[in-house]
């Protein structure tokens, strides 16, 4: 039985996606063309990007340091050490004594690139308690290319004395250079995910078609999405702060997202030729259902992905507006220029077949989960039942997951240069490569100059500090100077108490503790606040599209129930990988101690959204064949089993591409790749091919009553 045709005022998907079949050149060439013109926007408007503010108390002092118009140097600290046995800097004539004198007399004469450097061999100079560390610490003058160029002088310096002194360590790490660590380590990780992550793509896509042209569309309606959506996020950046961590996932999501959504229509489309229908009516009909879904998956990613907005974090700003832009490019292409490609290629879609790859998937779906999805209607009781245990056995480590935010030496293995010596810098001056920032200023005119101020600085022992126009900043060493429990704790009596007591009698003087510590601190504090916000946002929303979609509240609650079965499963996974410390070895890091703070917010976020492809799909699938006549088992064994086939695919492509993330160096990348990927092949599996059915089959006939027969022709009338 054929779906009803729909008239020209039938729903706009169908209607779109008609024209752009009628009238493909237009399409094809419109499509094309905004995509250029979105590319070419940013650098024709020329718009300045905006810089991201910091939350909490960390936000309150770059909001100051930004309103500041005169540059606050940044800092940079050079350990000079023996290597081996050989004695330390605090012994007379020792080489690693000399290190440090060739090195401060270097430095010294630069000119103009140093300000305030701290020497280990005056008075109070660093050296550490065994006499074998010292610590040479110094400001970099500025500002713009004149701080580049004293840079790279002090960098040169540094090489060139420790190339001297063979059997000392001379190790640099401070605010450039663990910042240029960050970000050449993001590049490096990028550019690692894109060399894997396409060629997996082609390679699953092709076995998944059997034909170039085929495995093709896919690619290039992701391809071309993407391009069209980082386009406008750089018009976007004018208003909303976007880093270089929210780019590299709008590009993950992206290829996602065009991916699964042409999946859906090439399939689709494929059956209904396999049929006998004619290219037209195949794609009126795939516009009329596998359109839909794609529509409906769409708006409900961008609508989960909404939610993030009320975190306040200005990161997830940036985050949301590149995910919205790419994944409504995605839907915008997938109802204008994939039909109208299919439409003009026709039956050459799957011309270049490969041998071997070639072959047909069977028309009524795949054998596998349709013999699961017969079991589990079977004795769905028990099917489920075993299905949920086994979903809240790997979620149990979740219930103790603690969050806490990576630190430079967490996010990059100790093989980088400035990361070594982060480290042994803690070891012998803890907290001295990256302290905290206590910013002050004046609440009126002249209130820092008061002889005072100087001396309730000095209180808090800073390492340095700069006076700039009507601030003064003074860089305080923490216990630890990453992220963690020992490094909260000091943080937290620094501002609870060393800074109010030495600072909180200050007349016309406020202040503000900020630093790599505070804001990863601030950054879990408002995720912990705001999280209950996020969620019951998302959930609320989510219930309202899936039951306005088909038309039964008892549908969106499940949906709803599984998907948090889902994610439950995939938080005990990723808790037990990285906090317990399993699989260390396979994936390249050490046991972390907790979950990266902003990470399982931003899961479930992404996969509400993602997984209700799959679950839309499905359950579309179902419908049309309870809508066709079929009992309701029969329609469930049906609809999973052509349904599943394609969710396969989908889910085989998601899982390699988010599995890229876990073999790259930084922690967060890890700990992201193996969440989603993981929480993708669960849902893949037991969510959809088992939970699923079993839980339609208990609702049973009360989701969709049987459809009532249809009426008999009237007869006609006789004449007289």
């Amino acid at each position: 039985m054929l779906p009803e045709r729909k008239s020209s005022l039938g729903p706009l998907v169908e209607r779109i996606a008609g024209w752009s079949v009628r009238h493909r050149a237009a399409a094809i060439t419109g499509w094309l063309a905004l995509v250029a013109v979105s590319v070419l926007a940013g650098p024709l408007l020329g718009l300045a990007p905006v810089n991201s503010t910091d939350p909490g108390e960390s936000g309150r002092a770059d909001r100051v340091l930004d309103a500041q118009t005169s540059y606050v140097p940044l800092q940079e600290n050079i350990l000079v050490q023996p290597r081996g046995d050989g004695a330390g800097p605090a012994a007379a004539g020792s080489p690693a004594r000399r290190a440090v004198e060739d090195l401060t007399t270097a430095l010294r004469s630069l000119p103009g690139a140093v300000t305030a450097l701290r020497s280990p061999l005056e008075r109070d100079g660093l050296l550490s308690a065994d006499g074998r560390s010292a610590l040479i610490n110094l400001q970099i003058a500025g500002p713009g290319d004149a701080f580049s160029a004293h840079y790279d002088a002090i960098a040169s310096e540094v090489e060139r004395v420790a190339a001297l002194h063979p059997d000392v360590r001379v190790a640099q790490a401070g605010d450039k250079s663990l910042a240029d660590a960050v970000d050449m380590g993001i590049k490096d990780d990028m550019k690692r995910a894109e060399f894997f992550s396409l060629p997996l793509t082609i390679v699953i896509l092709l076995v998944v078609f059997g034909s170039l042209v085929a495995a093709g569309i896919p690619l290039l309606l992701a391809i071309t999405s993407v391009l069209g959506a980082f386009g406008l996020l750089q018009v976007a950046a004018h208003w909303v702060p976007v880093n270089s961590a929210a780019s590299s996932i709008v590009l993950l999501i992206g290829i996602a997202v065009g991916i699964d959504y042409s999946l859906f229509y090439l399939r689709r489309s494929r059956e209904e030729r396999a049929a006998g229908r004619g290219v037209a009516e195949a794609l009126e009909i795939t516009a009329r259902t596998s359109g839909h879904v794609v529509v409906l998956s769409g708006l409900t990613v961008m609508v989960c992905l909404t939610g993030l907005l009320f975190t306040g974090l200005d990161n997830f700003k940036g985050l949301t507006a590149g995910t919205l832009l790419v994944v409504g490019m995605a839907v915008l292409g997938s109802v204008t220029v994939l039909p109208a490609l299919l439409a003009a290629l026709g039956p050459r879609v799957d011309k270049a077949r490969l041998p071997l790859l070639g072959r047909r998937a069977p028309a009524d779906g795949s054998r596998f989960w349709t013999a699961v999805a017969g079991v589990v209607v079977r004795r769905p009781l028990r099917s489920g039942g075993l299905a949920v245990l086994a979903l809240a056995v790997m979620a149990v480590p979740a219930l103790d997951m603690r969050l806490q935010d990576a630190a430079v030496t967490d996010s990059l293995p100790r093989t980088v240069p400035v990361v070594d010596a982060a480290l042994r810098m803690q070891e012998a001056f803890p907290g001295t490569p990256s302290p905290a920032w206590i910013v002050l200023w004046e609440k009126r005119p002249g209130a820092l100059d008061a002889p005072g101020v100087r001396r309730a600085v000095d209180r808090l022992e800073p390492i340095s500090t700069a006076r700039t126009d009507r601030i003064l900043v003074a860089r305080v060493p923490l216990a630890h100077f990453g992220t963690g429990e020992t490094a909260n704790r000091s943080l937290e009596a620094l501002r609870a108490h060393r800074a109010p007591a030495a600072l909180g009698s200050l007349d016309g003087v406020d202040h503000a503790v900020s630093g790599r510590t505070a804001f990863a601190y601030d950054f879990t504090e408002r995720i912990t606040d705001r999280s209950p916000l996020v969620i019951g946002f998302v959930l609320a929303l989510a219930f309202v599209l899936l039951a306005f979609s088909f038309r039964s509240p008892v549908i969106a609650l499940m949906s709803i129930a599984l998907n948090l079965l889902s994610l439950g499963a995939a938080y005990g996974v990723l808790t037990w990988v990285f906090q317990d410390g399993h699989f260390g070895s396979v994936l390249g890091f050490t046991p972390y101690g907790g979950v990266i703070g902003w990470l399982p917010l931003f899961m479930f976020v992404i996969l509400f959204g993602l997984s209700m492809d799959y679950h839309l799909f499905v359950l579309s699938r179902v419908r049309e064949h309870r809508a066709e006549g079929s009992s309701m088992k029969e329609a469930i064994v049906a609809g999973v089993g052509t349904g599943s086939g394609v969710v396969t695919s989908a889910a085989t492509i998601m899982i390699a591409a988010f599995g890229v993330f876990a073999v790259l160096s930084a922690i967060e990348y890890k700990m992201m790749g193996v969440g989603l990927a993981a929480a993708v092949l669960l849902d893949a599996t037991l969510i959809r091919g088992v939970l699923l059915p079993a839980a339609l089959a208990l609702l049973g006939d009360r989701l969709w009553p049987v459809p009532a027969p249809a009426a008999p022709p009237m007869p006609e009338p006789v004449a007289s």
